[in-house]
């Protein structure tokens, strides 16, 4: 999640009617079997499919360069029959990032009613973050690329992404303060800036972070609780300056 500040960072458009002009053998097989699926599935299962391809698209090319053009190419329709189930590109990255807030919210929400204390609930926190790295890439990818860019559309569309930024770092900050009077964390530390720091930590994973490799979401997510909990370096914690 991209930051507005010095600190770190949810209508839509498809249809399954017409077919865009086949521009080579492995295009032409990809859009046909979008087709066969458009065609035999309901049609919020087009819809959802619509999305998940859009939100590939911008993480890929970023919001502001992908066209609709390009997202019904991808799909294999006509650009005028995305316009079926979504009446803007908007309307598309909006349920895309929207999606991703509502459960990532609602999974913090669940941690924090949890009986644990609070370097339980923050390691969940952590683990809730790392896990999102997969099912929601597209989604982390065009928070960190075009957060700025949609908060400066006109209107209040994008305004929901300012209300989660606060919530979640609402929810972090307070943790960070409560293990703190419970004596769990060390008092010196900037609960604010603390956040900001293991949200940077998470957020910018999706940058290198590729599923398959020697460590998955929750080997990622147990490594930095170790650090982040442990340190790294051993024994007593030096009173000199380096």
């Amino acid at each position: 999640m991209n930051t507005r500040k010095n600190a770190g960072g949810t209508s839509a458009i498809a249809g399954a009617a017409g077919a865009a002009p086949a521009r080579g053998g492995s295009a032409a097989k990809r859009q046909g079997t979008t087709r066969r699926a458009s065609a035999s599935g309901s049609a919020s299962e087009r819809r959802d499919h619509l999305v998940k391809l859009a939100a590939e698209l911008f993480a890929r090319k970023g919001f502001q360069a992908t066209t609709v053009r390009e997202i019904a190419d991808e799909a294999g329709i006509l650009s005028g029959s995305l316009y079926h189930h979504f009446d803007s590109k908007e309307t598309i990255v909006d349920e895309v990032l929207s999606t991703f807030l509502k459960d990532l919210i609602g999974r913090y929400r669940v941690a924090l009613e949890s009986e644990g204390d609070a370097r339980t609930v923050l390691s969940e926190m952590v683990r809730i973050g790392f896990s999102t790295l997969e099912p929601h890439r597209a989604a982390i990818t065009v928070m960190q690329n075009d957060w700025n860019y949609l908060r400066s559309l006109p209107g209040d569309r994008f305004d929901y992404l300012i209300k989660a930024e606060d919530e979640v770092e609402r929810m972090w900050v307070e943790q960070i303060k409560r293990g703190q009077a419970e004596g769990l964390f060390r008092p010196d530390v900037d609960p604010k800036l603390t956040y900001r720091m293991i949200r940077d930590t998470i957020w910018v994973a999706v940058r290198w972070f590729r599923p398959g490799g020697r460590l998955n979401t929750n080997g990622l997510a147990e490594h930095y609780i170790t650090v982040l909990f442990d340190g790294l370096a051993t024994g007593e914690r030096s009173s000199q300056k380096a």
